[in-house]
């Protein structure tokens, strides 16, 4: 038996020469998530739940780890603990493999100004570069955020990134005209290098002569003629750590470190030619999941070949009862009881009783069952059971985790109310929006 063949599968020469396996992934988690509020009051973003059984965190973590990119670092700070504990619980490998996925929170240290809570995505990333250093093996770290959903192969970016010898490879993707302001907009040539980068503009006239062939953006094209950048950026991590370290001024970088490196550094594109969106806002969020509840959603949580990861919880079957559904995702350990449920998502644990109409709205679920005690106690305190209570209605709404919806109550913004905000829901974006742990009491109408 020769020695490599002797090698634990982690350790053989063909695997450590594998470009992958010299890729760290940064995933960023540390923002307030202001524009996903009040789903975001306790926790941070990317631990909001999504798509009934997951966390948003689990897509970047899943493309990190089907992409075999298997060493991943989650830069926390704002309202972190359910994160963390998410994290902890859920991603873990065994002691023979070399990879983990483990949590950078933000932390003083003796160092002046070097500690303390990060001022935007690259002062994040800067006050993590010692604990890059300690990896000595590192040669790329791609940096990305931890609100998207997409389905992406790092793998294929990482080969782009080094075949053409750039210093720092964009993760893009073609765009139309109506969609500028949400993206960060860039001038890319034929060969990939990106020569120009405007970061959220207002209307086209600053890049108006940057539109580009439909042979450079492949298929996907579909119309839309300028590139965006998704938010993906991998660096050779000695240009990473000269440009944070020497450029300590700098602290985002859409804003500052992309225009910085392209007149520095040599910038390639790397086209992404299939679904993505930011599920950082409220329409957005709310959307993404509706969708998903179509027959032919655009993006499919169901390829065989790429699935994504989340807590394994061993919850029982979802129960239905005389039950009216169409176009609807179930999640683990659902009750639902002679209702209508019609394109919505139901979350883990979610308690539907007799009589209720369900239509185009997200309910997140809840952290555990109720007994006969709990709801004994329930009536004596005059408070609803966790879940929908009989003969409720609810249209494009959220409802929260471990909520207490009365009998009877009507959240259906009949007004068209675009943004308010109380004491027990908000509206945003015309969406009612009904926080965790709220309790809505019989008869209420929203």
């Amino acid at each position: 038996m020769g020695v490599e063949e002797g090698m634990p599968p982690h350790v053989r020469k063909d695997n450590r020469e594998d470009p992958i396996n010299s890729v760290l992934a940064l995933i960023l988690g540390g923002g307030k998530g202001t524009r996903l509020y009040p789903l975001t009051r306790g926790r941070s973003k990317p631990a909001v739940p999504f798509c009934g059984n997951y966390r948003i965190i689990d897509i970047p973590i899943s493309n990190c780890i089907n992409s075999g990119l298997n060493r991943v670092f989650v830069l926390t700070q704002y309202n972190s603990a359910s994160l963390n504990r998410h994290i902890i619980q859920t991603y873990k490998f065994d002691v023979f493999h070399d990879g983990f996925v483990d949590i950078l929170a933000s932390e003083q240290t003796m160092e002046a100004n070097e500690g303390g809570f990060s001022e935007g995505t690259a002062d994040a990333v800067r006050k993590s570069i010692k604990h890059l250093r300690d990896i000595r093996d590192i040669k790329h770290v791609i940096v990305m955020a931890g609100d998207q959903l997409y389905r992406m192969n790092f793998r294929d970016m990482t080969a782009a990134h080094i075949d053409s010898g750039a210093d720092v490879t964009l993760g893009v993707l073609p765009v139309c005209e109506e969609d500028l302001p949400r993206f960060g907009i860039l001038n890319m040539h034929e060969d990939g290098r990106v020569s120009g980068f405007v970061e959220k503009p207002k209307s086209a006239e600053p890049v108006r002569s940057w539109t580009h062939s439909s042979e450079l953006l492949k298929h996907s094209c579909r119309g839309k003629s300028y590139i965006g950048s998704m938010g993906i950026y991998m660096f050779n991590i000695d240009a990473l750590v000269e440009v944070l370290m020497d450029k300590k001024e700098m602290l985002d970088f859409g804003r500052e470190v992309i225009p910085y490196c392209i007149e520095k550094y040599r910038v390639n594109g790397f086209i992404h030619d299939d679904y993505w969106e930011d599920i950082g806002t409220i329409r957005s969020y709310h959307r993404a999941n509706i969708e998903l509840a179509q027959e032919r959603p655009v993006f499919n949580f169901y390829e065989p070949c790429y699935p994504f990861f989340s807590m394994p919880r061993f919850l029982p079957p979802s129960k239905v009862v005389s039950t009216r559904l169409e176009n609807v995702i179930l999640s683990d350990g659902t009750i639902l009881e002679d209702c209508d449920v019609k394109s919505s998502v139901i979350g883990i644990r979610c308690v539907i009783r007799k009589g209720c109409t369900i239509e185009n709205s997200v309910l997140i679920g809840a952290d555990f069952y109720e007994t006969d005690e709990d709801r004994y106690r329930n009536r004596v305190l005059e408070i609803p059971d966790v879940g929908i209570g009989r003969d409720c209605v609810i249209r494009n709404a959220i409802v929260d985790k471990n909520c207490r919806i009365g009998n009877g109550v009507r959240i259906v913004n009949e007004r068209g109310i675009k943004n308010a905000s109380t004491d027990r829901y908000s509206i945003v974006d015309g969406i009612v929006v009904v926080p965790k742990n709220t309790v809505i009491p019989d008869g209420t109408e929203i």
